[in-house]
Formats: structure tokens, sequence, C-alpha cells
């Protein structure tokens, strides 16, 4: 995340790492892991675990946090997540694709489909659901979808 730095600001998205370690464990692994050369984010230490047990992220029986992702809109309302076990990594290519694909169904009101991006086909807003019920195909096909 801290690589897409830019990408976020430019978005308009502010970042909160947030870890159980404590502040000390946080300088520490900045000053000695490469891959955090030129750390920029914003890093919160939850040693007691208040903020990974109120995201549904700590797991009691092993004391730690698993690794958790959350969108949060501007009224407050977390509108993504992803919750992966330490084995497998994030991707922060997904990430963005989402908050790109959240603001602009804010901006428009449109519905993205499934690996939406910008530039791609949206589906119109519908509120008749019978209306729309087996008709998605006759407004995006599923070659568009996977492009």
């Amino acid at each position: 995340m801290n690589a897409a730095s830019h990408t976020f600001d430019t978005l308009g998205v502010k970042l909160l790492v947030v870890s159980c370690d404590t502040k000390f464990s946080h300088k520490r692994f900045v000053e000695t892991e490469p891959l955090m050369k030129d750390f920029k984010l914003m890093m919160g230490a939850d040693n007691t675990h208040k903020v990974a047990k109120a995201f549904g992220v700590y797991s009691k029986a092993d004391g730690v946090a698993i690794r958790g992702r959350f969108l949060i809109n501007p009224e407050g309302i977390v509108v993504a997540q992803e919750v992966l076990t330490p084995p497998v990594g994030r991707n922060v290519n997904e990430f963005l694709r989402q908050i790109e694909a959240f603001q602009h169904v804010a901006a428009t009101g449109e519905v993205c489909p499934a690996n939406w991006r910008p530039g791609k086909k949206t589906l119109p807003v519908n509120t008749d659901v019978e209306a729309m019920t087996g008709n998605v195909g006759s407004y995006i096909t599923l070659e568009e979808i996977l492009s």
C-alpha cells in the first residue's frame, strides 16, 4: 500500500494502517525492513486489540489479528472488506479498482459490474427488480466483463 500511496492521494483516499504491534515495533520495522523504505502511511498501534476486535479480525485462540482491509465511505460506512489468513497477501490493485468503482457509483449512480475499471461499461440503475432479472446480458456481455 505504501508503494501506491500517491495513487491513493490522487483518489482522495486517506489510509490508516493499524497493527497490533506497539509503536516501538512499528518504528523498528520501518527502520530495518528494506520493503518499508520511504514509508509514508499513518500507522496506528492497536496493542490492546480493541480495533481488531471491533472490526472482527481478532483471533482470540491465537491472540493475534488476522489481516484485514476495510473501505469506509465518507459517511463512515464500511462498504467493502477483505480478510485473509497470513499465508495469502492482499492485492493493492484490486483495492484501488474497488475504490474507483465505489467513487464512480457515488458520482453517477450507475452500477459497476464484476471486474469493472474506469472506461468500461456500467449497468443502468433500475429499481424494477423484475425488469432487470435475467436481462443483465442485454446491457453487458460476459466477454466485456472478463476483458
